[in-house]
């Protein structure tokens, strides 16, 4: 029964897929807020979120984001679509765009994003190095790359790069020339900046 919950909060499908997603767009919103307070997010940018889930965190940022583009990425069907229906006025008027992709060959050219999200999905990937250098090779010079997530949920899901030290050196070892991460006050949150 575990697994089934851990892969329809890894692949959203069906019922249980739609119940999960609204699960998280609750369960993540405070999150994404200490999170977005790392980061300065102008007018104007253009900005993607990498596993984009229920599309809260998209609305959150249009929200911020008055004047510039949100595209959403996710590989889940389902989270595409309840994304779609979360962002609908945006998609209709064309500042939000989401569609379905695989983080590790997104549909995108280089230097096309200011920031890239990825909010409680990276510990989801099984060849993590090989998804930062993907959202590496869309981010603008000095464009940002922010992950957040639950530290718990790092060290049930993930092998490797599960401490701050290690995942500062990957952000390095793709080329980013800046990293910081934080540790939120309740010890339960983490976030990674990377400066490309």
């Amino acid at each position: 029964m575990l697994n089934k919950l851990i892969q329809q909060a890894k692949r959203p499908d069906g019922k249980i897929g739609s119940l999960m997603l609204k699960i998280m767009n609750s369960a993540h919103i405070q999150l994404n807020k200490w999170a977005f307070e790392k980061v300065k997010i102008t007018e104007r940018a253009t900005i993607l979120d990498a596993g984009c889930g229920g599309g809260k965190t998209i609305r959150l940022l249009s929200q911020l984001n008055t004047e510039g583009k949100i595209f959403g990425i996710d590989y889940s069907q389902q989270a595409v679509q309840s994304s779609y229906r979360s962002n609908k006025l945006d998609v209709a008027a064309g500042k939000v765009n989401i569609q379905q992709a695989s983080i590790y060959d997104l549909p995108f050219s280089e230097n096309t994003f200011d920031l890239v999200t990825a909010f409680q999905t990276h510990y989801f990937w099984d060849h993590l190095e090989d998804g930062v250098k993907e959202i590496f090779r869309v981010l603008k010079k000095q464009g940002c790359f922010l992950v957040a997530a639950e530290i718990y949920k790092i060290n049930y899901h993930m092998r490797d790069y599960k401490t701050k030290v290690d995942l500062e050196q990957l952000f390095h070892k793709v080329g980013f020339k800046k990293v910081n991460l934080y540790v939120h006050s309740n010890n339960k949150w983490i976030c990674i900046k990377g400066i490309k």
